[in-house]
């Protein structure tokens, strides 16, 4: 609903509460008459046109816009001043309808309780006006930070798939004159890399099983090209499949220990697939391969490093701080990727 007529929707509804729930326990007391009546309801229309005016000096002046402790000032004077006139204005209505009682509705203590009663009425109002601004407020900006978060998501995947397509575009191409056999073999695993990689860019997350077909058709592929050089080897528990991951985030520390660790050691090496569920339910991910990480400050060549940066960043858009990423030299020979997701309600 507009929140325009939402406001005069409550408005219009809650003063006629504040009329009919006074008269109710009127005629509970003493019986109700037409003139007690139109005294409530002219009340009632008083604290609608005075709310309204003071809405309209919020918004007019900015007030939403004043520091915690100026606003707080500015409402406690004008709730103050707003009950001042209501309480004028009641002795105007019980003038007009004739149920002024002189001197005793003049007398200091049923003025100050009359001022107290207004003050509440005002202050209630200014509660429900500014929690309901501040709810919407907060509201609206975690939309629009969710929707920043998607946009920053739809960047970082787009710029994985041409990395992506690239490098299996280049090992289907060093099997075509070696081995063409080996290539028809490698060109329909790469097709069916190329069709993941086209469906799940309208994906946030995707079930683990999902990711591991392809990671298993990558490193088929991958097999062809290396020969016995490459030795995979998986271990995946079946309660991991339900949980999900972020679209080719395995795919990506897969194909970086190909490209950073195996390619680079002449007599190849071993790439271990490890996910297992923890004690808290948190799904783990350990891809570990033969090599080790460059010395922290080694100059990068162009294009290195955006893989593991990338992955970094989806894991923290999409799951804040439940998630980490570590990758380490394990002894003098292997690279360790650790990855830790929580497990996702529903």
């Amino acid at each position: 609903m507009n929140k325009n007529k939402l406001y005069w929707l409550l408005q219009i509804f809650g003063w006629l509460s504040f009329a009919l729930v006074n008269l109710f326990f009127v005629s509970m007391a003493r019986g109700i008459t037409p003139i007690q009546i139109g005294a409530y309801f002219s009340l009632a229309i008083v604290y609608f046109v005075s709310t309204h005016f003071f809405r309209y000096q919020i918004k007019h002046n900015s007030w939403l816009e004043f520091p915690t402790t100026k606003l707080i000032s500015h409402v406690l004077t004008a709730v103050l001043i707003l009950s001042l006139m209501n309480t004028l204005s009641q002795i105007l209505i019980n003038w007009i309808f004739g149920t002024l009682h002189y001197p005793q509705d003049f007398r200091p203590l049923v003025l100050l309780v009359n001022l107290f009663t207004s003050f509440l009425y005002y202050s209630l109002w200014s509660l429900l006006y500014f929690l309901f601004y501040f709810l919407d407020n907060y509201n609206s900006s975690l939309q629009y930070q969710a929707r920043i978060n998607e946009i920053k998501l739809i960047h970082l995947r787009n710029q994985l798939n041409p990395h992506f397509i690239f490098n299996a575009l280049n090992s289907v191409r060093a099997l075509v004159d070696e081995d063409p056999i080996k290539a028809k073999s490698a060109i329909t695993q790469l097709s069916n890399i190329l069709r993941y990689s086209l469906v799940v860019d309208k994906h946030k997350t995707i079930p683990l099983s999902e990711e591991m077909k392809t990671v298993k058709d990558y490193l088929n592929l991958e097999s062809i090209r290396f020969e016995e050089r490459l030795k995979v080897i998986y271990d995946v528990e079946p309660k991991t499949n339900q949980y999900r991951i972020p679209p080719m985030m395995l795919q990506t520390i897969v194909e970086n220990a190909i490209k950073h660790g195996i390619s680079n050691l002449m007599k190849g090496g071993i790439i271990e697939v490890k996910c297992t569920v923890g004690l808290l339910d948190d799904l783990y991910i350990w891809v570990r391969n033969s090599g080790q990480l460059k010395p922290s400050g080694t100059p990068k060549k162009k294009g290195e490093g955006h893989g593991i940066a990338n992955t970094i960043q989806r894991l923290k858009l999409i799951f804040g701080n439940k998630a980490s990423f570590k990758i380490f030299n394990y002894g003098n020979e292997f690279v360790v990727t650790e990855i830790k997701i929580p497990k996702q309600k529903g």
